[in-house]
């Protein structure tokens, strides 16, 4: 009896221990606290409060590897203490220039039951979350993760943002997965997915008031990228891997690596609805710029044919046509579209880029990623799959004077095809190419590694206008929700801006609506979707205005705004603030815009006339509480000196 005493009281005292040992860490302005936790399983949670508020309940954290589970039955062997960390580093794209990050952080070390090792370190900043798996240790031979079991567990009145993953190859001529569907907006949590590909990232979260974005960042070439999973039953969402077909050609789709070896930062943007817009996570967890040149390096705006011409514009006259628009703009770049090779080809493509050179206008080439993963036609085609044959071509392109690549119909998420994408980041920058990448997936914080990274699509961007009236019809609501989402963290190639027409199709935007795009959505570079005969339209001023726009922005400050119905936003460039709003919603709105942060007095607004497509420019004084009214689906920009 006394034996079956003591073991009874071993037990008991065992599970009193496990449900004891918890591990707080907190914000440097504590108002983020993250604690970590051991079930009676001996597995690994972790929750999530802001101002005393739990706003992610008990959350999973585990990794199965092909030789080793870390799962349950982990025994804490460490945790250190807390560490302060800082970083300073500088953006040539985005939401400010210089970027100080500071951050409190833990390294919690467990071993599994046969005696291996996985770290699980910590980073709360005053704008959110940051956790990552180590594998430290040494080996010759890969290790490989078959699952993640990271999950985000929700109260269940919480409220979802969610853009569906497409499944892979599916769509036009199977270039699915290219991240261009629109958002599901204000979902209850715990609402599965359209299909098995799940919910991409960025995803937005609101519980009782506080924001969370989630997303990762830090691809080295090591990890495939993640998703959320299908199914998040009780409002627990679970991280998922690409689905198989999702590689390069006879790549690996699992993250696989020797070690040591660390997954992917997992972030979560946590606050205010400014939080979310001003927050700098995506950039701040990245690994920093490579050792290059940076002076080829050079943001701006571009003219760019394909938009609304579409494929017949892509001969010599037209281009040329759209060099000398680019000049009289004062923008930095064309952009030169599909099969350029041969409508135009190699020697009078060399002959714009040096007529372009006389109107101090760069050029900027299409090529198509593709080898066996898509059916596309588009050409250059298959150029770019090896390190020779990327070497061989951008050299030449150095020789022609072109100064940037799009590269366009990537396969997916698997862990080959990020290594995929690092890979023409090196090589493009040993030959002082900028890269824009098209029917991509996000950058996770690329433009940080990479600095000649400008831009890359993963939006239903403006070409889906003239495609299906559908997108068309939604782009004031889907407008109005991606500073908080798809743009929060990484640049946005959206193509915006028509102030006329559309080919085929009813727009239902306002022309204020339009010029505030270029100042809303955050672009290394900016292509313009109008086209030299619509720009002729328009009164001089707002010419002036999109001459003047600036290569770069300095800070970035939220006013106003809710996902998918506005969004106000101002941002510096050197003593300018621009501010640009937009109304999501086919309803006039009446606003109250502190603007007290601003130090100038006078300035101007570019908004909406009394007739359609139409614009009016009026002064206004920088006021605490400037009152304006904004039409449906209308938009404004101001602009203080």
């Amino acid at each position: 009896m006394r034996i079956i005493f003591i073991h009874i009281l071993t037990i008991i005292l065992i599970c009193s221990c496990s449900n004891s040992e918890t591990y707080s860490i907190t914000s440097p302005d504590k108002k983020i606290s993250v604690t970590l936790s051991l079930d009676r399983k001996k597995a690994v949670y972790y929750t999530i409060s802001y101002n005393d508020d739990v706003v992610l309940q008990e959350s999973r954290l585990g990794i199965k590897m092909d030789d080793a589970e870390f799962l349950d039955d982990l025994d804490l062997v460490s945790a250190s203490t807390t560490n302060s960390v800082s970083d300073r580093y500088t953006m040539m794209t985005g939401k400010r220039r210089d970027i100080t990050y500071q951050a409190n952080e833990k390294t919690f070390s467990f071993v599994n039951n046969d005696q291996r090792e996985m770290d699980i370190v910590f980073r709360v900043s005053d704008d959110g979350v940051a956790f990552r798996y180590h594998f430290p240790g040494q080996s010759s031979e890969n290790k490989r993760v078959i699952q993640e079991l990271t999950t985000f567990k929700f109260k269940s009145d919480a409220k979802a943002w969610l853009q569906p993953m497409q499944v892979a190859q599916t769509g036009w001529k199977n270039t699915n997965p290219a991240y261009e569907e629109h958002y599901r907006m204000a979902i209850p949590v715990g609402t599965a997915a359209p299909s098995e590909a799940g919910w991409v990232f960025p995803a937005l979260f609101e519980s009782n008031g506080t924001w969370l974005l989630i997303s990762e960042t830090n691809m080295d070439g090591r990890y495939c990228a993640s998703r959320l999973q299908q199914q998040s039953p009780n409002g627990e969402y679970m991280l998922g891997f690409p689905m198989a077909a999702e590689v390069f050609t006879n790549g690996a789709l699992f993250p696989e690596s020797t070690l040591p070896f660390n997954s992917p930062w997992r972030i979560i943007a946590v606050g205010s609805l400014a939080t979310i817009a001003e927050s700098t996570l995506g950039t701040d967890l990245a690994n920093p710029a490579i050792k290059i040149d940076l002076s080829f390096i050079k943001p701006g705006q571009a003219s760019w044919s394909w938009a609304i011409l579409k494929d017949d514009s892509i001969v010599y006259d037209v281009q040329k046509q759209f060099i000398d628009y680019a000049a009289d703009m004062q923008w930095e770049y064309t952009l030169i579209d599909v099969n350029w090779d041969t409508t135009i080809g190699y020697d009078n493509i060399k002959e714009l880029a040096d007529y372009a050179k006389t109107k101090k206008v760069g050029l900027l080439l299409w090529y198509n990623s593709s080898g066996a993963w898509n059916e596309t036609d588009y050409h250059p085609k298959s150029m770019l799959l090896t390190h020779a044959s990327r070497v061989k071509e951008f050299s030449r392109l150095q020789t022609m004077g072109i100064k940037g690549v799009k590269i366009d119909f990537f396969a997916g998420d698997g862990k080959s095809m990020m290594q995929y994408y690092n890979d023409i980041l090196k090589d493009a920058a040993d030959y002082q190419l900028l890269v824009n990448f098209h029917g991509a997936t996000i950058p996770r914080g690329w433009q940080r590694t990479y600095p000649n990274l400008m831009t890359m699509e993963a939006v239903r961007g403006f070409e889906f206008l003239t495609f299906f009236q559908e997108s068309t019809d939604l782009e004031a609501s889907h407008s109005a929700m991606l500073p908080f989402t798809r743009n929060a963290f990484d640049p946005m190639d959206f193509t915006p801006t028509v102030f006329g027409k559309i080919p085929d199709r009813i727009r239902k935007t306002t022309n204020g609506f339009e010029i505030a795009l270029p100042v809303l959505f955050l672009s290394g570079i900016q292509h313009i979707a109008e086209t030299p005969d619509g720009i002729k339209t328009v009164p001089e001023y707002v010419k002036e205005f999109l001459r003047g726009l600036p290569e770069q922005w300095d800070d970035t400050h939220f006013i106003d705004g809710y996902p998918g119905k506005l969004a106000v936003i101002a941002r510096r460039s050197g003593n300018k603030w621009y501010v640009a709003g937009i109304n999501g919603e086919a309803i006039s709105k009446k606003l109250l815009l502190d603007l007290s942060f601003i130090d100038s007095n006078n300035g101007y607004m570019i908004t909406d006339g009394a007739e359609e497509f139409s614009f009016l420019k009026r002064n206004i004084t920088r006021s605490d509480n400037l009152a304006l009214e904004l039409k449906p689906n209308g938009g404004f920009v101001m602009v203080f000196n």
